[in-house]
């Protein structure tokens, strides 16, 4: 199996103003640790000669994710070398008219290790398209985050998410759901 580790829109402005009130900060909070774990994820795989994707989504003008504004630039703890490949998207599938299925064929990958924002939306939909679309994929537990939507706090919906993708399957690919901790990168680098 040929691993790369995709983390979706860890942005600077991906959840910024998205929360009534002091849940702002309990939704930043989150944010924060999960881009920390994905940073340590991301050096490590690094460190093994793991191919590192980064996708960022580019809004349009007078979006918080509005293409070259500081809410669009990824977030320090997963910021990309010269070498890492970026891809960028407009809509909720990292695959969707973008450069993500040719890469990942290019590289011979055929496991995907995803993470990032918005656990409902870009996470969950990249997530079953790549199981479909036929890479194995981990998600990681603790690895994605978002904020309230509806009656639903983030943290339920994270949950959430961990329980119906986990085992979800196309053919003989299929989602594993484990937490940071349990990635562990074997060196491939010769």
């Amino acid at each position: 199996m040929t691993t790369a580790l995709l983390i979706i829109d860890v942005q600077n402005a991906i959840l910024a103003g998205l929360a009534n009130g002091p849940r702002q900060a309990v939704i930043d909070d989150r944010l924060d640790e999960v881009a920390a774990r994905l940073g340590r994820l991301k050096r490590d795989a690094e460190a093994a000669g793991i191919p590192v994707i980064l996708v960022q989504h580019d809004g349009e003008a007078g979006h918080r994710l509005n293409v070259g504004t500081a809410g669009w630039q990824f977030r320090d703890e997963i910021a990309p070398h010269s070498d890492t490949i970026v891809v960028h998207k407009r809509s909720c599938d990292a695959f969707h008219d973008t450069s993500l299925g040719q890469r990942l064929d290019d590289l011979k990958i055929d496991h995907l290790i995803i993470g990032g924002c918005m656990s409902q939306f870009c996470v969950d939909t990249t997530t079953r398209r790549a199981v479909s679309l036929g890479f194995d994929v981990t998600l990681l537990e603790d690895g994605h985050a978002t904020f309230d939507f509806g009656a639903l706090k983030a943290e339920q919906i994270v949950h959430h998410h961990n329980q119906i993708l986990s085992g979800f399957e196309a053919g003989s690919k299929t989602v594993r759901v484990v937490p940071v901790e349990a990635v562990k990168f074997r060196n491939v680098i010769p």
